[in-house]
């Protein structure tokens, strides 16, 4: 019975020796925060975090959890953070923040360190009520060209309030010195911005494939029915998804909603189309080694393609670049973004 035991003792402190060098080796910590910029624990921004950060769990041995604690507190902590025991995971809105000018957006190319892109959300969508009388997005764009006040709301700063701003300067393009009829209606979540509609307060709504198809196959005299006119995403995005969509909705009637069926123009020539992105924020000094793990950690994982699957499954197109690559490619589109906005301005 010594023996046994002495056997028992012997292998269980080799194993935990194995997990300890292991751990020795590895440049991040064994527990790792990744704070997102959103607080809600139900939206597309801590869905993707929640599966990148099971994944790394799994791959480098670690404990990896979310923490929805919003932007200004998300970029106060990794701020703090050079070892990788906090990275931030976040979208697009991280730097149009700061193109609009919002309070606790700062410029996080200049004060951050960008990480990897992960994942796309290609279901960002603007909706009007099933008895609106504006049939298509076309619609809208003339009606506002005729001179009636269409109410759109957004959550100011964010990435609802860019696709506002696309649909006043298409407007401004096609019917010059009209674009003010399109006037936003500032609010928060998206259950303000649903009630709005609801309550006949907007006339379009920015929403989501995700949260807002279940409306859509409501019956036509509900309060709560809706219709899409608009997805943001690329075509080419959207193509990606899963054949059967979301919900009851197909991958090739969402795409009735979306450029080139669906014309918001940037300039009279080209359309304008924007990918919802989810990509890894670090502290501008964040170790080297540290960036260097998470992106092979990351390219195995995807390669792996396991990940991808359960991307899909929540209408989520996946896409990982290495943090070199997303520096450059998320700098170009914040670039070009700001060409919208201050056109508009």
């Amino acid at each position: 019975m010594k023996k046994i035991a002495f056997g028992m003792c012997l292998a269980v402190s080799t194993v935990a020796a194995s997990f300890t060098a292991a751990a020795a080796d590895s440049p991040l910590p064994g527990n790792v925060r990744i704070v997102i910029g959103s607080t809600s624990t139900g939206g597309d921004t801590y869905q993707v975090s929640a599966i990148v950060a099971d994944a790394l769990s799994k791959k480098l041995d670690i404990n990896a959890k979310v923490d929805a604690v919003g932007p200004t507190a998300a970029l106060q902590a990794i701020a703090k953070s050079t070892d990788g025991s906090t990275i931030m995971l976040f979208h697009d809105q991280s730097y149009v923040g700061n193109l609009y000018g919002v309070r606790g957006f700062p410029d996080i190319f200049k004060e951050y360190k960008i990480g990897p892109t992960v994942a796309i959300n290609p279901g960002d969508a603007f909706l009007v009520p099933a008895k609106s009388p504006y049939k298509t997005v076309d619609d809208i764009l003339k009606a506002a060209g005729e001179g009636k006040r269409i109410r759109v709301a957004i959550q100011p700063g964010g990435t609802s309030a860019l696709g506002y701003t696309a649909l006043k300067n298409a407007v401004a393009v096609r019917f010059p010195g009209k674009e003010g009829n399109v006037v936003a209606v500032n609010t928060g979540s998206q259950a303000d911005k649903n009630q709005l509609l609801f309550d006949g307060n907007a006339d379009v709504i920015n929403g989501s494939v995700q949260g807002n198809e279940q409306y859509t196959r409501l019956p036509a005299d509900d309060q709560k029915a809706m219709r899409f006119v608009w997805i943001t995403a690329r075509q080419q995005t959207l193509q990606q998804a899963n054949p059967e969509g979301m919900g009851q909705t197909s991958r090739e009637q969402l795409l009735t909603y979306a450029t080139p069926a669906a014309s918001v123009t940037l300039d009279g020539k080209k359309n304008w189309a924007f990918d919802k992105e989810f990509f890894l924020i670090y502290n501008a000094d964040i170790k080297p080694e540290v960036v260097a793990a998470l992106d092979k950690a990351l390219a195995e994982i995807y390669a792996d393609g396991s990940i991808k699957t359960t991307l899909k499954k929540s209408f989520f197109i996946p896409n990982f670049m290495p943090a070199k690559d997303a520096q450059g490619y998320l700098k170009a589109k914040a670039d070009e973004t700001k060409v919208l906005i201050d056109k508009i301005k």
